[in-house]
This record gives C-alpha cells, structure tokens and sequence, in this order.
C-alpha cells in the first residue's frame, strides 16, 4: 500500500466533503457543477469547483483510489507542492478543453475530478514509464506507457463518439497538463526516456490534427 502524504489527503478529503454535500443538496450542486451557459454568462469558478463534484459514491470512489494509488509517485519525484500544482492544472485544463469543444452547447454540464487524476495517472506515467498497471478487466500487467497512449487514442475515439456518458475531452486536457507539468517539473526525462515522451506525444498531436480537419 503506498503511504499518503498531507497534500493527497488533503485532496481526497475535500473531494469527498464536497461531493457528499453535493449528494445531498441539489441547490448546491446544480450551482457548482460546470455549465456552459453559466459560465459564459461569468460564473467562471465552476470549472474549478466543479472538479470537487461526483455524481455519485462509486464515481467519487473510483477517482480517489486511482489518485491514492498514482500520487505517491509523483510526490515522490517531485515533492507535494508540485504535485499540488500539476493536480490544480490538469483540472482547470480539463474544464478548458471541455468548454472549448462544448461552448456552442449551453446545456453541457459535467462534473468530477477525472481531468485532474489523468494529469497526475500521466505525470507518474512519464515518471515511471516502466511501471506496470492491473486493470479489472484485463488478466495480464500492462505497461504504463502503452496504457497512456491507449487512454488518449480512446478518449479521441469517445470525442468524436460522444460514447457513453464520459467527459473525454476533461480527461484529455488534464493528461496534457500532467505531461507538460512534468516535463517542466522535471526536464531529465527528455534525455532518459525520450521515446516514451515522444510516444506519449502522439495521440496529443493527432487530437490538434483531427480538429483542425473538422473531424473531432
């Protein structure tokens, strides 16, 4: 079991008591979750707050135990306050790129703390490339790095889908904030590992690319 720093738990804790507020108190949550037509008309903060809102107890479960499993290893390579930030950028990314591909649908709304686990999920990836991942559906370990570029491919794949009730594009943005953050954070894995860099690189592109095109 990983040992859990001030900064994670801090987190967690805030995901949880927001969330179960929200669980219980509609005005609340209708008020803080992310919305188009709110936003634009300047409630901006909600594509803060929003990423301390589940929609419900295994929504919020999932997200915490795969930010519980992913945070020690960047804290690890990069202390808490760090972490911190990579955690608060990949959110606030998530949110942009959402409201970016979603600002002509004044009645998108989402919420969840996915964007902001996916940048860490793909901060640890770049730092531990080689780590592997067990994931519930699938026998075998795989390694992290295929895992990161299988997610990104698929959640091009959700965007242009719009399969299931998932914000992709959330995802997408935080992971791209968690891959730059931790480039920034920590340039040497340019030189150490830069074929994962590059290869992490390449759904990242291929998402601009398709835009660009009029296909996502």
């Amino acid at each position: 079991m990983p040992n859990i720093d001030i900064a994670t738990l801090v987190i967690i804790a805030a995901n949880v008591l927001i969330s179960i507020k929200g669980f219980n108190d509609h005005y609340f949550f209708d008020k803080y979750k992310f919305n188009i037509a709110a936003i634009k008309k300047g409630e901006q903060l909600r594509m803060a707050t929003s990423g301390f809102l589940h929609a419900d107890f295994n929504h919020l479960l999932f997200n915490m135990l795969t930010l519980y499993f992913f945070a020690p290893v960047v804290v690890m390579y990069v202390g808490e306050v760090k972490f911190v930030a990579i955690y608060l950028a990949s959110l606030l990314l998530g949110s942009l790129l959402s409201f970016y591909f979603h600002k002509d649908e004044p009645y998108y709304s989402a919420i969840g703390a996915s964007g902001a686990v996916t940048g860490i999920l793909y901060a640890a990836i770049l730092f531990e490339p080689s780590m592997s991942l067990y994931l519930f559906f699938v026998p075998i370990p795989i390694p992290a790095w295929l895992f990161g570029v299988a997610y990104l491919l698929y959640s091009i794949y959700g965007m242009k889908s719009r399969a299931g009730n998932i914000g992709h594009d959330a995802h997408f943005g935080g992971a791209i904030a968690g891959y730059i953050m931790a480039l920034v954070f920590m340039p040497t894995v340019l030189t150490n590992d830069l074929w994962i860099v590059l290869l992490l690189a390449v759904p990242i592109v291929l998402l601009f690319v398709l835009h660009k095109l009029g296909k996502i």
